[in-house]
């Protein structure tokens, strides 16, 4: 883990980015004081998810498709329900 005051950080960034790719992770202090970590966002896929990789393995019900009752409506539709005290 690299350890950067925000003086070092704004000066030398794109020579830590860099190392953020590499795996490391940065932990970037005020005064010496830690205030965030830094790491590199996971890297894409190569190429994307087939299509239909459960094929087969459930099926939907029919009742799925059915409209909603008529109180689980009213409850997406007048906002949330706060406990009483």
């Amino acid at each position: 883990m690299i350890r950067l005051n925000m003086h070092e950080a704004k000066t030398h960034l794109s020579r830590y980015v860099a190392r953020l790719r590499e795996g490391e992770t940065i932990l970037l202090c005020r005064r010496n004081e830690p205030v965030a970590e830094i790491r590199a966002l996971p890297r894409a896929p190569a190429k994307p998810r087939p299509i239909g990789l459960a094929r087969g393995q459930f099926t939907v019900p029919d009742a799925f498709f059915e409209p909603l009752p008529d109180d689980v409506i009213e409850s997406f539709e007048s906002g949330p329900v706060l406990p009483e005290e």
